[in-house]
């Protein structure tokens, strides 16, 4: 299961900005509940994915975006 797979995605950007919360949401989770199948997962596959979730913010030219989203939802 830990061999690299190129995927060749087109989604909307509305889709990765969903894509990017979901999975921000998830390793928040991951962070308060210790007990599920997250916390099997190992730090370093969980950094891959905070990176694959940015690097598609970066190449949907979001990332300015998802920031000012995060800003307002946090007030």
């Amino acid at each position: 299961m830990g061999e690299v797979v190129k995927i060749d995605l087109r989604i909307s950007r509305k889709n990765v900005l969903l894509l990017n919360q979901v999975i921000e949401l998830g390793l928040e989770a991951k962070e308060q509940d210790k007990t599920g199948l997250l916390s099997t997962v190992p730090e370093d596959d969980l950094k891959e994915l905070k990176s694959l979730s940015v690097d598609c913010l970066t190449k949907a030219g979001l990332t300015d975006l998802s920031e000012k989203l995060k800003s307002l939802g946090a007030k």
